[in-house]
């Protein structure tokens, strides 16, 4: 980290975009809209807990699966929010996977982890190779999805089960966030938050990498997204993008889009 760096300012998005309350409760409303217009909707449980859920939005085929893990600095908000998102992709004959996951402080990092692995194996079940999208911390989860060897974790896993992330706004190295207000309910260190901390893995050998990230958001954001396209790059394809006008939370909107760039590279990525 660098010292003259306001690593709160840099982070503190609900500062950054004050009117964010008016846009979660869009996403609300919006989400709610499209559960009620798409009865096909269903829930599968990955896991015992009340938020180990997965909000499953089938196409009309048996075609690829796109997820999408929410943000929220692993401390806020649901998959009932984002519902909305499988909007685009489902337009396009793709299915898409919305889960759920428990909040910190009352787990750690390390254990959402672990329970979007969990959720992923759920996923595998269905026969299908995956595209996980995350946004914010979904991001950061979204590519640790894509950097785990799941062959390690069960031999009768393909070692491709993720075939792509695609990082909106993501984090990837969590040492910056150690001095700021985000940290106090995720409790880190500056050894568990490099831990817990893709971009100092092993490198994915395997599969690709978009890290896209608003035009409006902080120069942090940009560096985060920039820095592990550069280095897992030495290793797979990686792809960085911003997306001009948008913020830390308008960044997403292009999902619910059918005809949005964003929506067609994940058909892309999802159809490869």
């Amino acid at each position: 980290m660098i010292a003259d760096i306001d690593y709160e300012v840099e982070y503190n998005n609900r500062a950054r975009v004050p009117e964010n309350p008016a846009i979660i409760a869009g996403w609300a409303r919006d989400a709610k809209l499209y559960r009620d217009a798409h009865a096909s909707w269903r829930v599968i449980p990955y896991g015992a807990g009340a938020r180990h859920t997965i909000d499953f939005f089938p196409a009309e085929n048996d075609g690829p699966i796109v997820v999408f893990i929410h943000g929220g600095y692993w401390q806020a908000l649901d998959s009932s929010f984002f519902s909305h998102l499988a909007g685009g992709l489902n337009a396009h004959g793709i299915s898409v996977a919305i889960p759920s996951y428990d909040l910190c402080p009352a787990v750690s990092v390390g254990d959402i982890i672990e329970q979007m692995r969990t959720m992923t194996r759920e996923l595998a079940k269905l026969g299908r190779r995956l595209v996980i999208a995350g946004h914010s911390a979904g991001g950061h989860l979204a590519a640790c999805m894509l950097a785990t060897e799941w062959r390690a974790l069960d031999a009768a896993l393909p070692a491709d089960l993720v075939s792509a992330a695609y990082a909106i706004s993501g984090l990837f190295d969590l040492g910056p966030l150690v001095p700021t207000s985000v940290n106090i309910p995720l409790h880190l260190n500056d050894l568990s938050a490099r831990e817990v901390s893709p971009l100092f893995w092993p490198a994915p050998s395997r599969g690709s990498l978009d890290a896209v990230v608003g035009g409006e958001e902080s120069a942090e954001y940009f560096r985060q997204s920039q820095t592990i396209v550069d280095v897992w790059g030495t290793s797979i394809a990686t792809r960085f993008e911003p997306i001009p006008g948008a913020n830390h939370f308008s960044a997403i909107a292009p999902l619910a889009d059918a005809a949005s760039p964003m929506t067609h590279r994940l058909k892309q990525l999802a159809q490869r």
